[in-house]
């Protein structure tokens, strides 16, 4: 991974900084001062990547910790996709000959489903809903 360069380049230098560290390396093992002053980086990072690698192994030392969670939550969820598509089997409102996606969003807010939905919004919903099978 360090000498082909096939990896991300905080990959390559967390790897860098382990071998580094590693006794058995050339010269003996390094202080942490000294090989954050080799890779240009805080010695807290060197820290940081060492105690990784000793509590969580070599994978979780060399790549980025997974978010568990999405940064801004779903505004849509499912009972409101299943309101939402309800509606839209629902008899047609008085004048109309087909629902668009713009009186469907504007149909929801209105019965309060969810305090604001765009269009294209709905037009995904309906979408992901409607797609048949391939077989």
């Amino acid at each position: 991974m360090v000498s082909k360069g096939s990896a991300s380049a905080k990959s390559i230098m967390h790897a860098n900084v382990l071998l580094a560290a590693d006794e058995n390396s050339e010269g003996g093992r390094k202080s942490e001062a000294e090989i954050a002053q080799l890779f240009h980086v805080h010695p807290q990072t060197v820290h940081t990547i060492r105690q990784m690698y000793s509590e969580k192994g070599l994978q979780a030392a060399l790549s980025r910790k997974k978010r568990e969670t999405p940064p801004v939550a779903p505004k849509i969820t499912g009972e409101i996709e299943a309101k939402i598509i309800a509606l839209s089997c629902r008899s047609l409102p008085p004048g109309r000959s087909r629902w668009s996606l713009r009186l469907l969003a504007d149909k929801a807010f209105e019965l309060h489903y969810i305090d604001s939905i765009s269009y294209e919004a709905v037009g995904r919903l309906l979408k992901k809903r409607t797609k048949t099978s391939s077989s």
